[in-house]
């Protein structure tokens, strides 16, 4: 059986609300032949809330600005040096749930930080990737009529400060961390690419890059 076809974007750094508006529009305007896409990004700083998202875990934002998004989950943070892919996917076409999904993802953060040495793992009740009690990724999906927006954020090199001002995802205390402090020397363009491979894996996807 011949894989499908992932058409992969590289897009540089974006505004958050500007890749947002174009992740409703794409997912409003596809069809069931549209081929699903990967979008790969960095945002200028910015907390963004998810749908049930509670202002009060915004403890102090400073000039960062605060944006209340269609995604599930809390607060999170995203500034460069984080690598964010935005998974645009025909669930129903690939035939899995959810559920499914969020498992893939962690699996795929969890493989790409095993390839380095770094054991990682994943929580039932706080979807996402951890290292020694550290979160280094975040999730957070939108699924309307079977196809997702939104994604994922692997931090790997960044500012981690903010993150002090905020309840990472709705946890108070939590700790982050990036990929440099792991002792991963690989920076974000590396990452990506490996990354873009383990999920195409998982998917079952034959990447097609394009800008």
């Amino acid at each position: 059986m011949m894989a499908a076809k992932l058409i992969v974007k590289d897009l540089g750094v974006r505004p958050y609300d500007e890749i947002w508006q174009q992740m409703k529009r794409f997912t409003d305007e596809r069809n069931e032949s549209t081929p699903d896409e990967l979008w790969l990004v960095q945002h200028p700083g910015v907390y963004t809330l998810g749908q049930t998202g509670k202002q009060e875990h915004v403890l102090d934002a400073g000039n960062i600005p605060v944006l209340k998004t269609d995604r599930g989950g809390q607060v999170t943070y995203h500034g460069p040096g984080q690598l964010v892919c935005y998974l645009l996917l025909d669930i129903r076409r690939l035939g899995i749930g959810v559920r499914d999904l969020v498992t893939a993802i962690e699996a795929s953060v969890i493989q790409l930080l095993a390839r380095h040495n770094v054991d990682a793992s994943s929580k039932p009740d706080a979807p996402g990737v951890y290292v020694e009690g550290k979160k280094v990724a975040a999730l957070g999906l939108r699924i309307r009529k079977g196809r997702s927006y939104h994604g994922l954020s692997l931090n790997v090199d960044m500012d981690l400060a903010p993150f002090s001002n905020i309840d990472p995802c709705g946890y108070p205390g939590l700790e982050v961390t990036d990929t440099r402090r792991l002792g991963i020397k690989a920076g974000i363009t590396e990452i990506s690419r490996e990354l873009t491979d383990i999920l195409c894996s998982e998917f079952g996807y034959h990447a097609h890059p394009t800008k």
